[in-house]
């Protein structure tokens, strides 16, 4: 499973994408735990005492699982996009 991330966060996880390893059925939180330990450096960005950052989006295949599905317990398969967004701002 993949992960792209954007802005800053790229250069965190040095890198815009990370490959993660977890099975069919797994969920987000635990696809984003795999990406936490695979790039430590990302959970100072993406964290707030342990819990995922308000500021921080999480998209899975493009949408948002907080506003479309049941958040961080989506159920996620090895073909799910997933993609990590710092806050934004600009016109």
């Amino acid at each position: 499973m993949e992960w792209k991330l954007f802005a800053h966060l790229r250069d965190a996880a040095d890198g815009r994408t990370v490959s993660v390893d977890v099975g069919d059925g797994a969920t987000v939180e635990t696809a984003l735990d795999e990406l936490l330990t695979a790039r430590p450096a990302l959970r100072e960005e993406v964290t707030t005492d342990g819990e995922l950052a308000d500021h921080v989006r999480v998209l899975v295949d493009g949408e948002d699982p907080f506003a479309a599905g049941d958040g961080l317990a989506t159920t996620v398969e090895s073909d799910t996009e997933l993609a990590l967004f710092p806050p934004v701002s600009g016109g």
